[in-house]
């Protein structure tokens, strides 16, 4: 079996499909693929990047969103804030959180230098804490960042999401681990229990996609 490189998570679907997919879905941006380079010698860790697929997905969303203020938790090296940046309406601006510095060095150095830098501000520290000191509303939010949070995350920026705002969460599919009645280890518990809660919560109505990792889409009924 040939082995993945480190940068690119086991795929979901057929071999080679994701690969395909890909190759028909329009390229990334000089500036992106400058930095995914980078990001790709951060194994193990590369593979938290959303990629280009995904990539592409939320620049289409934010493109069809016309979202004022997007609040990203779960920076990384901030690709995917530059691809959401990309398709920012006039005054519109992204504010991205992580608690890593190494990744926000890399992220605020690749913003700074790309065409969409006075769109995007970094915050470091605790992405809850961050959370409360922010007083929204937001028109998008994007989860991607440590499982066991996630549904606290939800809960904080719900009251906070616009009358039309969406919420985007990545890695509910989990690389298909979700699927493990056993529950295995702690963030597939994590992704599982989330996913049941927002398909149960009546506050708000979702669909889950099966792009890259999976990724659930939700707003308020």
């Amino acid at each position: 079996m040939t082995q993945q490189p480190p940068s690119r998570m086991p795929s979901l679907a057929l071999p080679g499909i994701e690969e395909y997919a890909e190759a028909h879905t329009s390229a990334e941006p000089a500036h992106l693929l400058a930095l995914a380079e980078e990001t790709r010698r951060l194994s193990p860790d590369a593979r938290m990047m959303v990629g280009q697929l995904e990539g592409r997905f939320l620049t289409f969303l934010v493109a069809m969103l016309r979202p004022s203020h997007v609040l990203e938790i779960g920076c990384f090296t901030g690709y995917s804030a530059l691809s959401m940046a990309e398709a920012l309406p006039e005054g519109g601006r992204i504010t991205t959180l992580d608690i890593s510095p190494e990744h926000a060095a890399i992220a605020r150095r690749h913003i700074s230098t790309s065409p969409y830098g006075d769109r995007i501000e970094v915050r470091l520290g605790p992405a809850l804490d961050s959370i409360a000191a922010l007083g929204g509303p937001f028109d998008l939010v994007f989860i991607d960042a440590d499982k066991a949070n996630y549904q606290n995350y939800f809960e904080a920026v719900l009251p906070k999401l616009s009358a039309h705002g969406v919420i985007a969460v990545d890695n509910v599919l989990w690389t298909g681990r979700v699927l493990d009645d056993a529950g295995g280890d702690d963030d597939t518990r994590a992704i599982q229990a989330f996913n049941r809660a927002i398909v149960a919560d009546p506050r708000v109505e979702c669909v889950m996609l099966t792009v890259r990792d999976g990724l659930t889409l939700i707003r308020k009924r």
